[in-house]
């Protein structure tokens, strides 16, 4: 222990900056809990689980060498845990690397060399492994931030199992202020990241409530006015309309507006079974469900969050709807009068939500009256966070907080853009953030006057995040915005009851952590699952602590960082001397075998789990590349070109790149293409006549000379993969190799290509428009009723394409 002259007590360490680490009895217990064994840390929010990883690592580093990794959900908190770490180690900055996907590939295998910890998003790191430019063999510790995510294909379940299989001296640190709902969430975690120790802290612990402050939460009800109420009405009476129809088929019984989220999963299942049995009518009452599902989101926008939102929200709907191949529901939602009348009524509306105004008085109570000097407002969508920016800006100093521009065309920020935001508001540069779900998790904003909730929001986990940016060094207040008489008032009293169910289920875990740990010992699936993973012993320096020797002198205890006697006197550390550090091996995943069999995988396949699947086989290599052609290439003479059954089907109903073109590409440039579909439903799944499937079928076989196989599922393609790699490198000796390029666009093909792009109108039209009016310009140029006589085009596509080539930009 270290002490300044005012008598505060700092951990002493050597790879820690002196007088940096404040001395917390509870941190400090925590983590030589945490250095034992794989650990499941639970902390309420803002009272330092990042500084119990860091006392890990540093004692790590120290003791054994290697490289640590830390890994968190979001690049602003990637960031936030990189800048504390180079502030609190005496480790060199350029030895502390943050690893996000605006990292180049090849440097990140450079870096990573050359690093003794690395700070990653996990889809980084998960695509590095998969891609063979990275080896976790070396990592000595292994730190998962906000860990309850660590479910279902989530990254953190794959680098686990890799991590436990490769890792020559593993330890996992888990860290959450809510790691799930109740226990069975907790022990699914645990045993996704092989933590066979769980270690709690509650606000109810004495040296943990030093620390906090009580949170008061309150409620203000809002009414909607009458035209809102109007626009969510006539959505409400197509619902209506569309769950009886859904009754017709005998997947409900229910026809109101207000049916739960559980009632419409239980539809879609038994909605699924009938498509199982190959009835159509599966089909007709899955294309309904899903309009059912676009219609409950459009009333919730108007009910919880703004007619504006509900406004960019349609303009989204009739976009998608015009596109080629859109699917029905689209289509059917915004041609339906009720809709189209809901639609003008929000064009219409000129006033404010009510819950815009609220949020004013109350910023303007605290702010203001209170006396205060920073707020904090929550709300789940990006366009009411816009919306609500540019009204609050009026009167307060105001920005917004959002991720990464979106799939439907929000503007995001940028990684620096957060960055400076995050400053600027602990600076006190500016009063009030409005932020959408990104800030919830960990970010280390100050303490704040007011966390105001737009909504209610019905998850426990999200519901404790946010709460905890308030109360850390005062008593905090947290203001929750309810609609009457809308699902708002649902969500709260689901969100309170959750909450009062994590707490309980804290407290209890805390009780009986020794037979949560039990149940995860018998059911061997913490650690055992792991092909290749090592003993649950850490190993130290080559020797392993075990209980049987007590543990003390290979693992050092809460001494090591200076906690404090009885006598109230520190231990300080025993300084050993550094242990040098090996530097990182970048190996490509699987054996070393000569043996070993390689798969190059394009990056856009890793939104399938295939890679994954195949880069945790053994004698297995994959090597992630931005192919020119083809999905897999598997030796230099065979490369595959795979394709869903949604997929393959789109192709044939003009998709951006015809199915034909990509397979034109990959005949040309390797000898045996092959072309994989992979799915049931071939002929059931889409409004396509089979005989046009089977002419497109017998056109890829006859015209092309490609393979054409059928896989069931990603499982199936993955083995089959294997297969064809392992016949081709290993019985026939050949060699991977990738070549080829996507042919150039002819000229009609890039004049096909500008006009297809109209409005979605897709090739098939365009080449009709072309081949009417001779030109590119003459198309843009034509008028209305002249775009009517051309073969394919009626009103509707007249309309929009003059309303795409003469309206103003904006």
């Amino acid at each position: 222990m270290a002490a300044t002259d005012d008598g505060q007590a700092y951990v002493d360490h050597p790879l820690l900056e002196p007088g940096f680490i404040e001395q917390r009895r509870y941190q400090l217990q925590l983590a030589a809990d945490a250095r034992e064994s794989h650990t499941l840390v639970c902390l309420p929010t803002g009272l330092g689980k990042t500084t119990v990883s860091l006392l890990v690592t540093a004692d790590r580093l120290h003791e054994v060498g290697g490289t640590a990794l830390f890994l968190a959900p979001t690049k602003p908190l990637v960031q936030q845990h990189a800048d504390f770490y180079r502030e609190a180690l005496s480790i060199p900055d350029d030895e502390i690397t943050v690893f996000t996907g605006e990292v180049r590939p090849d440097d990140r295998a450079a870096l990573w060399a050359e690093s003794r910890i690395v700070i990653a998003t996990p889809q980084v790191v998960e695509n590095d492994l998969i891609g063979g430019r990275i080896s976790l063999s070396d990592v000595t510790h292994l730190t998962f931030d906000e860990c309850h995510r660590a479910t279902g294909d989530y990254a953190y379940v794959y680098i686990a199992e890799r991590y436990h299989a490769d890792a020559e001296a593993p330890l996992v640190t888990g860290m959450s202020a809510s790691p799930g709902g109740d226990e069975e969430a907790i022990l699914t975690v645990c045993e996704n990241l092989g933590l066979s120790e769980v270690a709690v802290m509650t606000e109810d612990d004495a040296d943990v409530a030093d620390y906090t402050h009580d949170t008061e939460v309150e409620w203000e009800r809002v009414t909607l006015p009458e035209p809102v109420l109007e626009i969510r009405d006539a959505i409400n009476e197509v619902i209506t309309d569309r769950l009886s129809q859904l009754k017709d088929l005998g997947v409900t019984n229910k026809t109101s507006p207000d049916l739960s989220q559980r009632d419409l999963n239980s539809m879609r299942g038994q909605l699924q079974d009938l498509i199982d049995a190959d009835q159509s009518e599966g089909y007709e009452g899955m294309s309904i469900h899903a309009e059912v599902m676009k219609l409950r989101r459009a009333v919730e926008l108007a009910e919880t969050q703004s007619v504006e939102s509900l406004r960019r929200y349609f303009e989204r709907q009739r976009n998608a709807a015009r596109a080629s191949g859109a699917p029905k529901a689209s289509q059917r939602l915004v041609s339906e009068p009720k809709v189209r009348e809901a639609m003008r009524k929000a064009e219409a509306f000129d006033d404010l939500h009510p819950k815009f105004r609220q949020t004013r008085v109350l910023l303007a109570q605290t702010l203001g009256i209170g006396g205060g000097e920073r707020v904090i407002v929550f709300t789940e969508s990006r366009d009411t966070a816009e919306a609500l920016t540019d009204f609050l800006s009026e009167s307060f100093d105001t920005r917004r907080f959002v991720g990464q521009g979106d799939k439907e065309g929000s503007d995001g920020m940028t990684q620096t853009e957060q960055g400076e935001t995050l400053d600027a508001f602990r600076n006190g540069e500016f009063e009030v953030l409005v932020s959408t779900s990104v800030a919830e998790e960990g970010l280390d904003v100050p303490e704040v006057d007011l966390v105001l909730f737009y909504e209610p929001v019905p998850t426990a986990i999200r519901s404790i995040q946010r709460k905890g940016r308030t109360g850390r060094q005062d008593e905090g207040r947290v203001i929750v915005l309810m609609a009457e008489d809308t699902r708002d008032e649902a969500f709260f009293w689901i969100s309170r009851r959750r909450e009062q169910e994590m707490e309980d289920e804290l407290k209890e875990l805390k009780g009986v952590a020794d037979e949560v740990e039990a149940e995860l010992d018998d059911s061997q699936t913490a650690l055992d699952s792991f092909d290749g993973a090592a003993s649950a012993d850490v190993e130290t320096n080559g020797d392993t602590a075990t209980e049987a020797d007590g543990g003390a002198a290979a693992q050092p205890g809460l001494a090591d960082f200076g906690t404090a006697t009885e006598d109230g006197d520190a231990e300080a550390t025993d300084e050993n001397g550094d242990a040098e550090t090996d530097d990182a091996v970048v190996a490509t995943a699987g054996t070393e075998e000569d043996d070993e069999v390689e798969i190059v995988v394009d990056q856009r396949e890793l939104d399938s789990a295939i890679a994954r699947d195949l880069s945790t086989r053994e004698g297995m290599a994959t090597r992630l590349e931005t192919l020119a052609v083809g999905d897999y290439v598997v030796s230099d003479r065979v490369a595959i070109e795979r394709k869903t059954v949604s997929d393959f089907l789109d192709t044939l109903t003009g998709g951006d790149r015809s199915l034909f073109e990509q397979v034109g590409d990959l005949s040309r440039h390797y000898a045996r293409p092959v072309v994989l579909i992979e799915g049931d439903g071939l002929y059931e799944e889409r409004n396509v006549h089979p005989d046009a499937i089977r002419g497109a079928l017998a056109s890829l076989t006859v015209d092309f000379g490609v393979s054409v196989l059928r896989t069931e599922d990603e499982g199936d393609t993955a083995d089959l993969l294997a297969v064809l790699a392992g016949r081709e490198q290993t019985t026939r000796d050949r060699a991977v190799s990738v070549h080829g390029e996507k042919s150039s666009k002819t000229l009609a093909e890039q004049q096909e290509y500008v006009v297809g792009a109209i409005a979605d109108i897709g090739p098939v039209t365009a080449r009709s428009l072309l081949e009417h009016f001779g030109s590119v310009e003459a198309v843009m140029t034509a008028r209305e009723e002249d775009l009517l006589a051309v073969d394919g085009v009626g009103e509707v596509t007249a309309d929009r394409i003059r309303d795409v080539v003469g309206s103003e930009y904006r």
